[in-house]
């Protein structure tokens, strides 16, 4: 049985940082895309970055690029989501995410597998 479960969020003031964790279990992810989405309050889910466990090229939101970094660390199954310079417009639910994709993807329903999400509050 997989299983995704995210850690690290929290309060942080505008500028601060945050990194958010993913222990990954249940199967080998190698073939996987791993990726974070967020969702603020009466908003749908968005994409945030993603990373391919094998190779681990990486893909950004546009929102986030610069300022949000995703690796992952394969001996701990486990993904990080390093953000950065954080912004109010930042605050939201934060999620993991697997896919059975050789490519990286970017939309909800190709994602197979959820974590329970993690909350991350940007005050101005």
């Amino acid at each position: 049985q997989v299983q995704l479960v995210e850690s690290g969020g929290g309060l942080v003031q505008a500028g601060g940082s945050l990194r958010l964790s993913c222990a990954a279990s249940g199967r080998t992810f190698s073939s996987y895309t791993m990726a974070w989405f967020r969702q603020a309050p009466g908003k749908e889910r968005e994409f945030v970055a993603a990373i391919r466990w094998s190779g681990g090229s990486t893909y950004y939101a546009d929102s986030v690029k610069g300022r949000f970094t995703i690796s992952r660390d394969n001996p701990k199954n486990t993904v990080y989501l390093q953000a950065n310079s954080l912004k109010p417009e930042d605050t939201a639910v934060y999620y993991c995410a697997a896919a059975r994709a050789i490519m990286i993807v970017t939309t909800v329903g190709k994602y197979d597998y959820w974590g329970q999400g993690t909350q991350v509050t940007v005050s101005p």
